[in-house]
């Protein structure tokens, strides 16, 4: 059997709290998610972090993982003899003898699931299965109306013979009308089976925006860059805006100046309860056509030739020469 360091996986102190486990594993899960980062490398990455919390943040698995003590990442060894017994009575999966094949993760299930049992607490109608935490990428379209939408995860399951392993699952799930970044939905009873007749665990499903097209999120507001030709600029103009909703027509005053903030009030996500709906902010930005006609050459030339303003004197103010 290898060992695999969970701590190091997850880039936290061994006497790390629960708090600081979720926090690291949520930051990596982002980073690698093979959604967002798109690698096969990641894809390893995001399963290596995936599992680690998965141990980690169940106290049972954690403190079996524990008495392990610490020892080299890859380090084979052999299971203590309780565990092997615990591995083959109760999951019933491989020879006590041999466990070179065996996951550390699956024989960490098998003890702390048999230390559960033998608690206090515990009855023989079995104990619940384990939690699970998928992030779920989530569009600001989505968010804005509220969407039903499928996802298929590969979710943990046990075979006939007891032997822990996993099968890909679809789930209808509902996206909340103004559902925040980092929200959990929670699907009750779609988590990890229940041993011995005990309750499955919970689904929770993290959303996560997605980057779009046009905006940028800060909270409820959204912020839009919006270009503007050097004459709407300087004379002024109606323009439409984008917006979640659909167009929106608005005024640029005259003597608009690059990083100039338009709000408009409530077109941003969606607020929930009592809580507002955020607003949309146009940053003005001027731009130029990349090819000039003749006719534009000869209109820019006379505009240079007839204008008296000089945007850099502010540059030299002060200056004795």
């Amino acid at each position: 059997m290898k060992f695999v360091d969970y701590y190091k996986a997850l880039g936290v102190a061994r006497d790390a709290s629960q708090d600081e486990i979720r926090k690291a594993y949520r930051r990596l899960a982002h980073k690698y998610h093979p959604d967002v980062a798109g690698t096969p490398e990641a894809e390893e990455k995001f399963k290596d972090i995936s599992v680690a919390y998965a141990t980690l943040k169940d106290p049972e698995k954690r403190a079996a993982y524990d008495e392990l003590g610490q020892r080299r990442p890859g380090e084979d060894f052999v299971p203590p003899h309780q565990w092997r017994n615990t591995y083959t009575q109760d999951m019933g999966g491989f020879d006590e003898t041999d466990f070179s094949d065996v996951d550390l993760a699956d024989l960490l299930a098998a003890f702390a699931a048999a230390r559960q049992k033998q608690g206090p607490s515990s009855r023989h109608d079995g104990f619940a299965g384990q939690d699970v935490e998928v992030i779920m990428p989530v569009t600001l379209e989505q968010v804005f109306t509220g969407a039903e939408t499928e996802v298929s995860l590969k979710m943990p399951d046990i075979d006939a013979r007891g032997q822990p392993h996993t099968r890909l699952r679809s789930f209808q799930v509902h996206i909340p009308k103004g559902a925040g970044d980092g929200q959990r939905l929670r699907l009750a009873g779609q988590g990890g089976p229940g041993f011995q007749g005990g309750p499955k665990g919970d689904l929770y499903l993290i959303l996560q925006y997605q980057p779009h097209r046009l905006y940028r999120v800060s909270g409820k507001d959204l912020y839009l860059d919006l270009p503007l030709a050097p004459w709407e600029a300087a004379l002024g103009a109606e323009v439409e805006i984008p917006t979640l909703a659909g167009r929106v027509s608005m005024t640029v005053p005259a003597a608009t100046t690059a990083g100039r903030q338009f709000r408009l009030a409530g077109r941003g996500l969606p607020g929930t309860g009592k809580a507002a709906a955020g607003h949309l902010y146009a940053i003005a930005s001027i731009a130029l056509p990349t090819r000039l006609s003749d006719r534009e050459r000869e209109l820019f030339q006379a505009l240079a030739s007839e204008s008296g303003f000089r945007p850099r004197d502010g540059l030299f103010r002060g200056d004795a020469r």
